[in-house]
């Protein structure tokens, strides 16, 4: 087994190395197991994931910074891989409050996190300037004194809400890259072209995510215009719960099971769950 400063370091690394690579969002500790037997080399949690998981809507300020991080602590037990999290505005408004969620994901064995500008406010959906970058302060803060190297991404997320500013987008993205962050990420981005702009306007690696609706870009096109590294989202939880909705539905329309042909087997899952 790793130890937390190996995972920290291996994970630095995968940022540094030449390509962009893949770092998928299991939900729960069984997904991580799954993923981790395929080969990734390092994970992400996701808030839709765990909204999801709990029968709650994504994106309402309903999950807790105490579920997200005991969430996040269970996927961390489950493989020997680097896990970053997706802590979505650190569950605080405040600088102070993101410093300490900061400080609380690298007690738990993560080494890396997202912190978003995105307030969760519907009148005035992305904090001001100035207090976006103060979070991100904040938040560079915690992780400089952590004994390890933590990843901390910093998300702008106008295009999630409708906000289609290109120039704003990277104008914050650099002065949170002034003000610590790692990684960037400007998730709702569709366009090759404003991609490799974004990338070409900030010297941090950039995450890109893939598998949303209508966008699908590959590896190979993104390394080509710089990406460093494409997270999932909530794209791999939303396929296996469609999987479910779809078999149900086949049950209840058709009277028929067809969907067990495609089901894995427990010889595969339990041979999976032992060797992870």
């Amino acid at each position: 087994m790793k130890t937390l400063a190996e995972k920290a370091q291996y994970f630095q690394s995968l940022h540094t190395q030449s390509g962009c690579f893949v770092i998928p969002n299991p939900w729960d500790a069984g997904s991580a197991k799954m993923l981790a037997s395929l080969g990734f080399e390092a994970l992400a949690t996701t808030s839709a994931g765990l909204s999801s998981s709990l029968g709650l809507p994504d994106g309402q300020g309903l999950i807790s910074k105490e579920a997200a991080l005991l969430n996040a602590r269970d996927i961390v037990l489950a493989t020997d891989l680097p896990v970053s999290a997706d802590l979505e505005n650190g569950f605080h408004h405040h600088a102070d409050g993101v410093f300490d969620t900061i400080k609380s994901a690298g007690d738990i064995g993560l080494v890396g996190a997202s912190i978003e500008d995105a307030s969760g406010n519907a009148d005035q959906p992305i904090y001001a300037f100035e207090l976006a970058v103060e979070r991100i302060r904040a938040a560079t803060e915690a992780k400089q004194a952590m004994p390890f190297p933590f990843m901390l991404t910093a998300r702008a997320e106008n295009f999630c809400h409708g906000i289609s500013d290109l120039n704003d987008t990277i104008k914050r993205l650099q002065a949170f890259q002034e003000a610590g962050a790692d990684v960037l990420y400007a998730p709702g981005l569709t366009n090759l072209q404003d991609i490799k702009t974004l990338v070409a306007e900030v010297d941090c690696p950039v995450n890109v995510v893939m598998g949303l609706s209508g966008v699908n870009f590959t590896v190979q096109a993104l390394t080509e215009v710089g990406v460093k590294r494409i997270s999932l989202g909530s794209s791999l939880h939303r396929t296996a719960f469609g999987s479910l909705l779809s078999s149900a539905n086949e049950i209840l329309n058709e009277g028929t099971f067809r969907f067990a042909e495609k089901a894995v087997s427990f010889t595969e899952l339990d041979t999976i769950f032992k060797e992870n």
